[in-house]
C-alpha cells in the first residue's frame, strides 16, 4: 500500500512513476466534443442522482491532505462528459462510477455498460443525441455482472423493448448473487469503501480510483436476450461485427471482451483499467482468481493486440497505438500474475496474508507505470485475498479455530491493559510515536469493550483520518474517513438499494431471496407446503417450509399441498412487497402463507461497523 507523509501517518516509499509524464491527461482528453448540460441529474423526486459541481475542488494544486497520486489520478476521473473514441465510437464519462460506450451502427447506436442509474445513462445518452443526432438504440451490451455496467439500463431503453441484450454466460446468476442476496450487507459495506457519506473536498472524499463515485438514482435491470458463451463467438449487432473473448472468474464472475475488428477497437471491459483493481472488494464480492485473470490478458493480446488501434474499457480513458496497447495490456497481466505468483511463493514458505501483504515488493518497471498503482485495489489487500482464496481464514495457527467473538476479545483486551482508559492512554502513544495501525488496532478493541466511551471513539476516528490523507488508494481513504464520521456522529443512513431489479428475477431467484431471510430456530417446528402456479410464466412450485430451511422444486402430484395459489408474477412481487393477495386465487388453508411470512427476517441496511 503506498502512502506518502500526512498528518503523522506511517508510510512507505511511493512507487516511482513520474508526475512529469502527462500522457495520461492528454489521453483522457482526447476526442472530447461536449461537456454535459446541467450542473445536476436528478431523480423523478427531485433527489441528486449526480452533482457534477462535486469535483469542482480537484481543479486546483494538490494539498497537504491528499497523497499526490491518488490527487492525480482523481483530477483524471473528474472529467466529464461526450468523447470520441475512434470513428462510430463514443463514450460518456464522468457521468457515472463507469462509462458508457455508444457504437454508431447501421439504423441506430448500441449502448455498452448503462451506467449505474437509469437518470444518469438517460442524461448521458441525451448529450450523445445532441451531438450525434436522435439516433435510436439498436443493442445492448453488458460486459460484466457488476450494477455498475447495467443498473442504468431502463433509462436508454425500455422494458418490454425487442431491442436485444448481449451478455456474457452466466450474468443473470452472478448479477443476482452479488446484489440481492448479500445485496443489504454489499450495500452497507460499500458505502464505506465508496465513501458515501464523506463530503467531497481536500480533506474528505477524492474519489474512488475508478472514477468519483456511484450514482444514487433508479438502479434497474432487463435480462439479456443473448449469452456468449465462448470467446471468438462472433455477433452482428445492427450492422456492427463483435467478436466476443469470453473471461469468466476474472474481474467478475461473468465477464467478456470484445474486439470491433471493422473498427480496429478492443473494449476490454473491466479486465484491464488504469488501476491497479481488486482481487476482493472492500465492499465484499467472491474472490476473484488473479491467476486466471492474468491469463486472460494475456490471451486477449494474443488475440487481439495486434487487430486494434485503441483499446477502450468501462472506466477511465482509452489508449491509442497498437504499440501502446500491446504494452499496456503485458503490464496489467503482468501486475495480476506477479501478485498472484509472489503471494504462493511466500505462502508455501509457511507465511501467512497478513504477512505476504509486508513482504511483497513489486517490480520497478510495474511501479513506474500509472496504471498499476493502488487508487481502487491494493497490492495489500489483494496480496490477502489470493491466499484467502487458496488457504481461507485460518492460518494454519490453532489458536485461530476457536477464537473469542471481537466483543468479547475486546473485554479481555481491556482487561489485560488494567481496564479501557489503560488501552486507550497506550494507544495514544502508539499513535503519538507514528504507528497509527497499531493504534487503531488497540483503540478497535476499546470501542468494542466499552461502546460509550467517547474518548476512545475521538481518538480512533483521528487515528482513522491521519491514515486516510496518506493513503494512495480511494477506497481506503474512503473506508477510513467514513469509520471516522460514523464513530463521531453515528451510522449514515442507506440511501440507495437495488430493489428496482426484482422485476427481472426469475420466480427461482424471487424464492432464493424469501429462503435467506428464514429465521431458522424460529422455524425449527414449523411444516408449511404450498403450490404455486404463475398464469403468466405456465410455472409451477411446490414451496416448502421444514426443518428451518425453505426450499422449491418443480409442484409435484404425490401428498397433497396445505395450499395453493395461482397468481401471476407481478402478484407475487407485489405479494412480498407486502400489499396483499388482492387477484391471487386461493385454495386450502390460507394461514400458511401467514406462517412463511411469520420466520422471514427483515434485513438491516444499517447495521454497525465501527461500533459492536
Amino acid at each position: 500500500m503506498n502512502v506518502r507523509p500526512a498528518q503523522g501517518a506511517a508510510v512507505t516509499a511511493s512507487g516511482s512513476a513520474d508526475f512529469g509524464d502527462r500522457t495520461d491527461f492528454a489521453d483522457a482528453d482526447r476526442g472530447f466534443l461536449a461537456g454535459p448540460e446541467q450542473q445536476q441529474i436528478r431523480t423523478a423526486d427531485g433527489k441528486v442522482a449526480w452533482d457534477f459541481e462535486a469535483t469542482a475542488f480537484l481543479q486546483g494544486d494538490c494539498p497537504d491532505t491528499v497523497n499526490p497520486s491518488l490527487w492525480r489520478q482523481s483530477q483524471l476521473t473528474a472529467r466529464a462528459g461526450l468523447y470520441e473514441v475512434t470513428e462510430g465510437i463514443h463514450q460518456i464519462r464522468g457521468f457515472d462510477l463507469s462509462n458508457m460506450t455508444l457504437i454508431e451502427g447501421d439504423r441506430g447506436v448500441i449502448v455498452v455498460d448503462p451506467l449505474v442509474s437509469a437518470e444518469t445513462a438517460a442524461a448521458g445518452l441525451a448529450l450523445y443525441r445532441k451531438v450525434r443526432g436522435d439516433r435510436p438504440v439498436t443493442g445492448v451490451i453488458y460486459t460484466h455482472s457488476h450494477v455498475d455496467h447495467f443498473g442504468g439500463v431502463e433509462g436508454v431503453v425500455e422494458p418490454g423493448s425487442s431491442v436485444p441484450i448481449l451478455a456474457p454466460e452466466g450474468f443473470m446468476t452472478e448479477a443476482v448473487a452479488e446484489n440481492v442476496y448479500v445485496g443489504t450487507a454489499m450495500l452497507r459495506r460499500g458505502m464505506y469503501y465508496s465513501g458515501s457519506s464523506v463530503e467531497a473536498g481536500p480533506r474528505g472524499k477524492v474519489g474512488m480510483g475508478l472514477g468519483f463515485a456511484a450514482s444514487v438514482g433508479t438502479v434497474g435491470l432487463l435480462p439479456p436476450t443473448k449469452s456468449i458463451t465462448a470467446t471468438g463467438q462472433e455477433e452482428t449487432v445492427d450492422g456492427v461485427r463483435f467478436v466476443f473473448q469470453s473471461t469468466p472468474g476474472t474481474e467478475a464472475p461473468s465477464e467478456m471482451n470484445f474486439l470491433l475488428p471493422d473498427r480496429r477497437a478492443l473494449c476490454m471491459a473491466e479486465n484491464a483499467t488504469h488501476n491497479l483493481h481488486n482481487i476482493l472488494t472492500l465492499r465484499g464480492a467472491l474472490v476473484r482468481d488473479a491467476r486466471i485473470w492474468s491469463h486472460y490478458l494475456g490471451e486477449a493480446i494474443d488475440l487481439f493486440a495486434d487487430r486494434a488501434d485503441v483499446v477502450f474499457a468501462s472506466h477511465h480513458w482509452p489508449t491509442w497505438g497498437t504499440a501502446e496497447i500491446r504494452d499496456f495490456l503485458e503490464t496489467q497481466r503482468d501486475l495480476y500474475g506477479y501478485l498472484h505468483d509472489q503471494t504462493l511463493r511466500l505462502l508455501n514458505q509457511g507465511y501467512v496474508g497478513s504477512e505476504i501483504a509486508e513482504l511483497i515488493e513489486m517490480p520497478p518497471a510495474l511501479q513506474e507505470a500509472w496504471h498499476t498503482h493502488d487508487y481502487y485495489g491494493s497490492v495489500s489487500h489483494n496480496v490477502k485475498a489470493i491466499y484467502q482464496r487458496y488457504l481461507g481464514w485460518y492460518s494454519g495457527h490453532p489458536s485461530d479455530l476457536w477464537e473469542q467473538p471481537p466483543v468479547e476479545t475486546a473485554k479481555r483486551y481491556a482487561d489485560c491493559f488494567g481496564g479501557v482508559p489503560n488501552l486507550v492512554a497506550k494507544a495514544r502513544e502508539y499513535a503519538d510515536s507514528g504507528d497509527p495501525r497499531f493504534a487503531a488496532q488497540l483503540l478497535k478493541h476499546a470501542v468494542f469493550a466499552d461502546p460509550e466511551n467517547q474518548e476512545a471513539k475521538n481518538l480512533l476516528a483521528d487515528v482513522f483520518e491521519r491514515l486516510a490523507l496518506g493513503a494512495e488508494c480511494a477506497t481506503w481513504r474512503n473506508c477510513y474517513l467514513m469509520g471516522a464520521g460514523e464513530l463521531r456522529g453515528g451510522v449514515a443512513q442507506t440511501t440507495s438499494g437495488t430493489s428496482g431489479m426484482a422485476t427481472a428475477l426469475s420466480v427461482p431467484q424471487l424464492f432464493d431471496t424469501m429462503a435467506i431471510r428464514v429465521n431458522g430456530p424460529k422455524a425449527w417446528d414449523l411444516k408449511a407446503v404450498s403450490d404455486w402456479h404463475f398464469t403468466d410464466l405456465d410455472e409451477h412450485y411446490r414451496l416448502t417450509l421444514k426443518n428451518g430451511v425453505l426450499t422449491y422444486s418443480p409442484a409435484s402430484g404425490s401428498a397433497a399441498a396445505d395450499a395453493s395459489f395461482t397468481l401471476t408474477k407481478p402478484q407475487f412481487l407485489a405479494l412480498l412487497a407486502g400489499k396483499g393477495l388482492e387477484g391471487v386465487k386461493i385454495s386450502g388453508d390460507v394461514s400458511v402463507l401467514q406462517r412463511i411470512v411469520g420466520v422471514l427476517d427483515e434485513t438491516d441496511p444499517n447495521f454497525a461497523i465501527v461500533t459492536p
